[in-house]
């Protein structure tokens, strides 16, 4: 684990927030490429990841938001709660890597199932350097979207 600085005040609101709702727990900082990632440790991480991960996705949302502040450009954070979403990530890049290969074998597009703004990011990421495939999110206000995966075409 590479260790580097969450954008500014990041880690600090991420600690007011989980104290004022009473857990206990440590953070610790990395950048994982482009990302900066805030790593709560403790006992339960159930209470605080929730029914398949909403609560984390919530907390994400909101410390985003609140840093943010009507500066849309600045960086992300990634809140993940013992490695909740490092797992999360390799098990859903394997299940869209299966899809993907059906559209380089096929050529037809695919498309992905409604996913949320941080899982179509990991999509987008995974395969921005593909010569065989794209991926492409529909303009929608909506939170979840689907992605298609289609061939790339020639520039």
């Amino acid at each position: 684990m590479s260790v580097g600085a969450a954008p500014k005040g990041a880690k600090e609101l991420l600690e007011n927030m989980l104290g004022h709702l009473g857990f206990a727990f440590t953070l610790e900082e990395e950048k994982r490429g482009e990302d900066s990632v805030l790593h709560v440790r403790m006992q339960n991480p159930s209470r605080l990841i929730g029914r398949e991960g909403e609560t984390v996705d919530d907390l994400q949302f909101l410390l985003n938001r609140m840093l943010a502040r009507g500066d849309e450009s600045s960086a992300r954070v990634i809140v993940d709660v013992e490695n909740f979403r490092k797992e999360q990530e390799a098990g859903l890049l394997a299940e869209i890597r299966e899809m993907v290969e059906r559209v380089r074998t096929s050529g037809e597009t695919v498309e992905l199932p409604p996913m949320n703004a941080y899982e179509r990011r990991i999509i987008h990421q995974a395969f921005r350097d593909d010569p065989q495939v794209e991926t492409v999110s529909p303009e929608s206000p909506s939170r979840l979207k689907r992605i298609r995966v289609r061939p790339r075409r020639p520039v």
